[in-house]
């Protein structure tokens, strides 16, 4: 049987991870309450599922539903992860919201770099949401897609993507973050050099444009808020390839892949 927690209540679920208060060994049988058991449902689960669970010390294993009925799952943990799913520092990728379903690619490959947190926003020169579906005719699932892109790579961490915002919103969103990245095709430095002159930082949040580039204004404010510009390279990149290899850029600098 299918389980799932109801729209409603996705936007105000914390638990990205699913945390066993006590410490686990192989080959054991446990039960998952309360919010270990929420932060299970956030992730569609199914009987029979291999999922990634986090003990209480901070190891990850791989563990099976074994029972999962309304209030809580019975699973058996069968294996200790020799390597993390997780980086030790938290990634946000910004991005301007592209046209098509370019924005369903970014999700899923934003999850397999580990990115936590996706936020999806309107720039000037990005097409609005309300416009992206009139010519689609079709909901977007972007919270959906990351939780299958989760399963799919076996992280410990489902990322959450947050509504779609104005600019001003998602720069909003960044204040407590120690590093402040954004790509824009006139910056003087490329971001790997960028990366080499750091030492990495606990949360990083990295802003990607539209396919039509940033306006001025639109880089003003991001320095304002504290924002590095850096670049790419010399190519010009569709905004779903510079935001998936920023992202791989970033985890392999700072030895997250």
């Amino acid at each position: 049987m299918r389980q799932s927690i109801p729209e409603s209540r996705r936007a105000v679920v914390k638990l990205q991870e699913i945390v066993f208060p006590g410490e686990l060994q192989e080959g054991t049988d446990v039960t998952l309450v309360g919010e270990p058991f929420s932060a299970l449902l956030f992730r569609e689960p199914h009987s029979s599922e291999v999922i990634t669970l986090v003990d209480a010390s901070g190891q990850e294993f791989r563990a099976r539903i074994l029972n999962l009925v309304p209030d809580h799952a019975s699973v058996h943990v069968f294996e200790k992860l020799s390597k993390p799913t997780e980086s030790c520092w938290k990634l946000v990728l910004l991005q301007a919201l592209p046209d098509k379903e370019r924005m369903e690619l970014i999700v899923q490959k934003a999850t397999e770099l580990g990115v936590h947190m996706i936020v999806p926003f309107k720039s000037r020169r990005s097409i609005s949401l309300e416009a992206r579906e009139a010519r689609q005719a079709k909901a977007h699932r972007w919270q959906h897609i990351a939780i299958r892109a989760t399963k799919q790579c076996r992280r410990a961490c489902v990322p959450y993507v947050a509504p779609y915002c104005s600019y001003e919103g998602a720069l909003a969103q960044t204040r407590e973050a120690e590093l402040k990245i954004v790509l824009w095709e006139k910056a003087q430095r490329s971001l790997r050099s960028f990366l080499r002159d750091v030492s990495p930082q606990r949360s990083v949040a990295l802003m990607v444009g539209p396919e039509g580039g940033w306006d001025a204004d639109e880089i003003a404010q991001a320095q304002t808020a504290g924002f590095v510009s850096v670049g790419m390279g010399g190519r010009i990149l569709r905004t779903e390839t510079a935001a998936i290899a920023a992202c791989a850029t970033l985890q392999f600098e700072w030895e997250g892949l």
